[in-house]
């Protein structure tokens, strides 16, 4: 059973069964979400690419440098496997070698985020995402986005080395 509620918290208000959970408990891990590990977005998009090709008897493809960004950009609300389902569908649809921003198509359910309709978020959510894009825009030039979003340098720099953005 995959939930997205806190077991230990269910079972406090006796809806889990306590022997169940503990029979589930094992090691506890906590993964973020996909959209808040960036760094990992193209790598696993580079691996389902290459495996997708290499399963069907395909060129292997590169990732230009727009649908990288585009990649970068989308919140991910199926997580890990709607990654692969984009990297698949992007292979077929390409062309070519290099994969293009055309070749990308996110579900007509979920659009890349619009701060409007992204859903509950926490501030540090959206924080995160405007401090990626802006890194993103000035090819990581922590000096320039911290003058144009008016936060120290060593606010950005800290925020790098311990992998919050």
């Amino acid at each position: 059973m995959a939930t997205h509620r806190d077991l230990r918290d269910e079972v406090t208000k006796g809806n889990f069964r306590q022997d169940l959970f503990y029979r589930l408990l094992g090691l506890p891990i906590h993964l973020p979400p996909l959209r808040d590990r960036a760094n990992d977005i193209l790598i696993l998009a580079k691996h389902f690419a290459e495996a997708f090709c290499k399963e069907n008897e395909l060129p292997m493809v590169a990732f230009s440098s727009k649908e990288s960004e585009k990649l970068l950009r989308y919140p991910y609300p199926g997580n890990i496997r709607e990654l692969k389902a984009i990297i698949d569908l992007s292979v077929v649809m390409s062309n070519g070698k290099v994969l293009g921003a055309q070749d990308i198509v996110f579900s007509q359910t979920s659009q890349p985020t619009d701060f409007l309709n992204a859903g509950e978020m926490t501030l540090d959510e959206y924080n995160r995402i405007i401090i990626r894009s802006y890194l993103e825009k000035y090819k990581d030039d922590v000096v320039l986005v911290a003058e144009k979003l008016g936060v120290g340098k060593s606010t950005l720099y800290r925020m790098k080395q311990n992998k919050l953005i």
